[in-house]
């Protein structure tokens, strides 16, 4: 992968965090139920973190980085994406961030696939793993709320 490449990529991950933390932002701003508008607040927040890490990427030479795998619940994929709206249901807007986190974990995880030089290949891979920790949080909100009866 070429630097011009690299840093293109960067900019669509980064592009993509920029777009995550909207949605997340504007469902805390809209949503009633605390817990809901909490979750959100703290996801938004993450996705800024996540913005401010590539940005460092993008400006500097690759770092070493490490992150814990997490469980995969695949949730998210038994899930239908639902259309934004800003009258959407708490499970709704939950299915919508689940799927958001597992494009950007498969994006990451294509990345690291594609790339031949192995400090790139493990930067892709470790984000995969952070966005399928996400996604793993999210699913484990989203069984709670769309599915109240498993308490």
């Amino acid at each position: 992968m070429t630097s011009e490449e690299y840093k293109a990529i960067l900019a669509i991950a980064i592009s993509n965090e920029v777009e995550s933390y909207e949605f997340y932002k504007g469902v805390s701003e809209i949503v009633v139920d605390a817990y809901i508008k909490k979750m959100f607040c703290e996801f938004a927040s993450e996705e800024l973190g996540h913005k401010k890490l590539l940005e460092g990427f993008l400006a500097r030479d690759i770092k070493d980085m490490h992150f814990d795998e997490s469980v995969d619940y695949k949730v998210s994929e038994t899930v239908d994406r639902p259309t934004l709206s800003l009258k959407m249901k708490p499970a709704d807007a939950l299915a919508l961030a689940m799927k958001n986190e597992e494009d950007a974990m498969n994006m990451y995880a294509a990345f690291a696939t594609a790339s031949s030089d192995q400090s790139q290949k493990k930067m892709f891979h470790d984000l995969s793993i952070m966005e399928k920790g996400h996604k793993t949080r999210i699913e484990e909100y989203y069984v709670n709320v769309a599915f109240p009866e498993v308490w």
